[in-house]
């Protein structure tokens, strides 16, 4: 959830590790009545909004540092909110796998048209198939993905 919260791998272990420090140095303050999980989870929470300012404000004195002070105030922040970039990766990860579910061929196509930028004539020398029968399988496999969009 953390990872997901903040974005980086490394830096969500470690926060990771202060959130179950963090949650055993207040375990004192734990409500028994309350499920432990959802506890963990709003320690965790509040931990990952806590590294976000606190990157936030890192950015903005060192990108400070480098303007004059009168610029200061117009600096903008430019990071996509957590709301919008969760969303972001969750609609990423739907249509992976959407593309997961594809059958072999339409799937290689589709990956090496869209992802790996291929032309069509190198798709089918990849894949050892005519121009035409790339387009009909890019063709194919974007309906079916469409298909399999809606369905999840």
């Amino acid at each position: 959830m953390i990872r997901g919260h903040i974005g980086d791998p490394e830096e969500a272990l470690d926060l990771t590790q202060d959130c179950f420090l963090a949650a055993f140095q207040h375990l004192g303050g734990y409500d028994g009545n309350r499920p432990l999980r959802a506890w963990l989870t709003s320690v965790a929470i509040n931990k990952s909004r806590d590294w976000m300012r606190r990157r936030r404000v890192r950015q903005i004195l060192t990108f400070a540092s480098a303007l004059p002070f009168d610029t200061i105030e117009n600096v903008q922040d430019q990071t996509p909110a957590v709301d919008v970039a969760t969303g972001d990766r969750a609609e990423l990860a739907r249509l992976w796998q959407a593309v997961a579910r594809l059958p072999a061929a339409l799937k290689e196509t589709l990956l090496l048209r869209t992802v790996e930028g291929l032309s069509q004539s190198e798709t089918a020398a990849a894949l050892a198939i005519s121009e035409k029968a790339v387009e009909t399988r890019l063709y194919r496999a974007r309906a079916r993905l469409g298909e399999i969009l809606e369905i999840i």
